[in-house]
């Protein structure tokens, strides 16, 4: 079994010793993947959610024992008030669309505008060691939950897609997103807004249904670097490998780490400096990257104590691309949820002006983001946790799964060069669904 038999009895016994009316919680140390918990039960359970970091943190959990959603420009002050409500020890698994208002389109049925889930059964793991967390709801046999932990076996290695490949459709077409592109540019120059993302997809048909959380957990293992995560929700699984944090926050300092400006990856180690050198130097890239790290900086500035911006940004490297990153470290009093209400959506997944660029966006992109380019991660009632924001993503549901990747689109912007950056940003989840 996933979890010995010994460690379960002690932690129903005080779970039994609570009343049946409350929220009852009880947690003890473990040996324990939360990757494990999730690919072990998630098909015994409607709702099942998995995120991680590079630091080596992660939480997994599985089941519903307290759920709190909210929708519209107050949604992040909603869901943080409900949070206070919950016991301090516990962590509870957060995720939003981009938009305020949520997904409308069928794909997205069971995954709202914004939500934070307590798991029945949680595991987190962080340095190294790993804890298991009960909740049991009221109304709910502490024993019911004991029963489902107890049934959880040790699952074995993450599979590869093994169904063939049916159809690639791209939607919308590239030529037709090129043209959205270059619609874009013309705004741009005409003074309408200084940056806009824009984004497309891919809808991939299978000769079988998906093991989502086995593709999550390959993420982690071949993009290290990244926050691979998985949500599971009315038979929908969104999962990815974001490389982008939204926002950290532990105690009274925060951190967030903006990504814009992109090139590929060298074929060799000398080549791959050379893009990364002519970024760092190109005017364009600077100036979008300029654009992100000024909007966040004025926004975070309205309530931080501190701010640190370093001048120059970084390079961020991945597996198929390479970012312009700029590292933001602040203190103050603000909670987690407060800190995403100030900042989503970015330049970086929006653009700048806000309202000008979401409201092109809503004019001419013609799909459903969804979650895609909203945010994914975890917080906790004292107003820590971790939020990234949701890229290199795909929404799987059965044997069919949909793609996003997307652009920040400037004056100088390309369209048969923004189409060639967006395959790069497929490659991660199209190579393993492809067994390329």
């Amino acid at each position: 079994m996933l979890i010995p038999h010994s460690l379960l009895s002690g932690l129903a016994d005080r779970l039994r010793a609570e009343s049946e009316h409350t929220l009852r919680i009880a947690s003890i140390a473990v040996e324990v993947d939360p990757f494990d918990l999730v690919r072990s039960g998630a098909g015994a359970f409607h709702r099942a959610g998995i995120v991680s970091s590079p630091n080596g943190r992660s939480v997994g959990g599985l089941g519903v024992a307290a759920r709190f959603t909210a929708a519209g420009s107050d949604r992040f002050a909603a869901l943080d008030e409900a949070l206070q409500g919950l016991p301090d020890d516990v962590v509870t698994l957060v995720g939003f669309s981009f938009t305020p208002e949520g997904p409308a389109h069928e794909d997205w049925d069971g995954f709202p505008a914004a939500e934070v889930i307590l798991p029945q059964i949680t595991v987190i793991r962080s340095a190294g060691k790993s804890r298991l967390i009960l909740a049991v709801p009221p109304g709910v046999h502490a024993d019911r939950v004991v029963t489902a932990v107890a049934s959880l076996r040790i699952p074995g290695p993450p599979r590869r897609p093994e169904a063939p490949t049916l159809s690639i459709d791209s939607v919308p077409q590239a030529a037709e997103w090129a043209e959205q592109v270059a619609e874009g540019i013309h705004a741009i120059e005409a003074g309408s807004m200084q940056k806009v993302v824009l984004a497309r997809s891919l809808r991939m048909r299978f000769g079988a249904a998906q093991a989502p959380f086995d593709l999550v957990a390959l993420l982690r293992d071949r993009y290290p670097g990244c926050r691979a995560y998985g949500v599971q929700s009315n038979g929908g699984v969104f999962v990815g490998a974001s490389p982008e944090l939204l926002v950290a926050r532990s105690g009274r300092r925060f951190t967030t780490r903006p990504l814009a400006g992109s090139a590929r990856r060298g074929d060799d180690p000398a080549e791959d400096r050379a893009i990364g050198d002519r970024m760092l130097a190109s005017d364009k890239d600077r100036s979008e990257h300029s654009l992100v790290v000024d909007d966040i900086a004025v926004r975070l500035r309205s309530f931080a104590e501190t701010l640190d911006v370093p001048v120059e940004p970084l390079l961020e490297r991945f597996a198929t691309v390479q970012h312009l990153a700029t590292p933001i470290t602040g203190t103050g009093d603000v909670r987690m949820l407060r800190l995403i209400e100030a900042l989503h959506p970015t330049p970086a997944v929006g653009g700048t002006p806000r309202s000008e660029a979401t409201a092109f966006i809503a004019k001419i992109e013609g799909i459903d983001r969804g979650w895609y380019s909203g945010g994914i991660g975890w917080a906790d009632p004292r107003g820590d946790g971790e939020v990234s924001v949701a890229l290199r993503c795909a929404l799987t549901r059965g044997d069919e799964a949909v793609l996003f990747a997307g652009n920040g689109i400037v004056a100088g912007s390309d369209p048969v060069a923004e189409v060639e950056e967006t395959r790069l940003k497929f490659r991660p989840l199209l190579d393993l669904l492809t067994d390329s």
